[in-house]
């Protein structure tokens, strides 16, 4: 990525779950921009060591592998950091339907580890991995950070709690926080394996194996597909930002236009002029129909600025998968 940041170099920064497909991609900017440290904490029970072998030979770069449920553990992790990135959770609605009681220890007494640690150590601000999966029931669109409805998994209630128990850490211990609700991110490094891998990077491996994906109901459900650079922006403008009004908030991070399922699928068939028929089956428990973002908050008080939309970000991760098909196969 070639995206460009201030101060970077005066800082050090711990990013919780850095072997994950977020983090890792945030830590390559965060070292390209000459951080002073940039520290991982990770158990690699969703990451893969692959994603961050690139940097063990940077100078700047340590690890600590470790678990988040432990707090003595969060506690070291942020011993002379000066900002967190939170990207640490168990993803997923099935996963969290199938088994809530891990989704409930990671994304909630995990959180709650890292949040006890800050406020015990110098840490100036937590940046934490938020979720669009909060807005749950809420019909309206685009979604506006105010207006949420009733959850509808046990991930989306680990999610709004996060932001629950980040506010009252401000309210009572002047702990600085900023939640960034993801919308749909994809890109370079997202596992397509295993059974609770995202839609983008699974369809990717359909195409290149020259098989037929599966796709969960009718296909017409749309969701704001963010490219991980995008993301990656908002984190580091949130960890960085200077405006007292920015802090202590929720952000949606997205592109601010939506993609049906079936539309996604066909602009993939046009990368290499494929005609794959994908195949239809149930709709799985907990999706939502149709997610849209609006993004003008974070445009606000973050600057935030999306630059790659949907097709080009699809385009660039589609031709990273093809040139990395290792991998898909690991």
């Amino acid at each position: 990525m070639s995206l460009v940041f201030k101060k970077i170099e005066q800082f050090s920064f711990l990013v919780t779950g850095g072997a994950g497909f977020i983090g890792s991609n945030l830590i390559e900017v965060l070292l390209n921009n000459g951080a002073k440290k940039v520290r991982v904490l990770d158990n690699f029970s969703n990451g893969h060591r692959k994603n961050i072998e690139p940097f063990f030979s940077n100078p700047n770069f340590e690890l600590i592998e470790g678990d988040i449920r432990d707090l003595e553990t969060c506690k070291k992790a942020c011993e002379d950091i000066d900002y967190v990135s939170h990207q640490a959770a168990l993803g997923s609605v099935p996963r969290s339907i199938a088994d809530p009681v891990s989704t409930n220890e990671v994304n909630i007494n995990g959180f709650l580890n890292m949040l006890i640690a800050v406020k015990d150590s110098n840490v100036k601000r937590m940046v934490y991995a938020a979720s669009s999966s909060t807005y749950g029931d809420s019909k309206s669109l685009p979604k506006v950070e105010e207006v949420i409805g009733k959850p509808l998994s046990p991930y989306a209630v680990t999610k709004y709690v996060n932001e629950l128990y980040a506010h009252v850490f401000a309210l009572n211990y002047d702990v600085e926080t900023i939640g960034l609700r993801y919308f749909n991110v994809f890109g370079p490094k997202q596992d397509p394996n295993g059974a609770y891998a995202a839609v983008i990077p699974l369809f990717i491996q359909a195409i290149l194996e020259n098989r037929a994906p599966y796709i969960n109901g009718d296909g017409e459900q749309t969701r704001d597909f963010t490219y991980v650079e995008n993301a990656v922006q908002a984190n580091i403008k949130a960890l960085m930002t200077d405006n007292k009004d920015a802090v202590n908030q929720i952000y949606n991070v997205a592109v601010g236009d939506r993609t049906s399922l079936k539309q996604m699928f066909e602009v993939l068939n046009n990368v290499e002029s494929k005609n794959i028929i994908p195949i239809h089956r149930e709709s799985r428990k907990g999706d939502i129909q149709d997610s849209l973002a609006d993004i003008s908050k974070a445009r606000l008080l973050l600057e935030y600025d999306p630059q790659i939309k949907f097709n080009d970000g699809l385009f660039k991760t589609y031709h990273w998968y093809k040139n990395n098909q290792e991998f898909i196969k690991s």
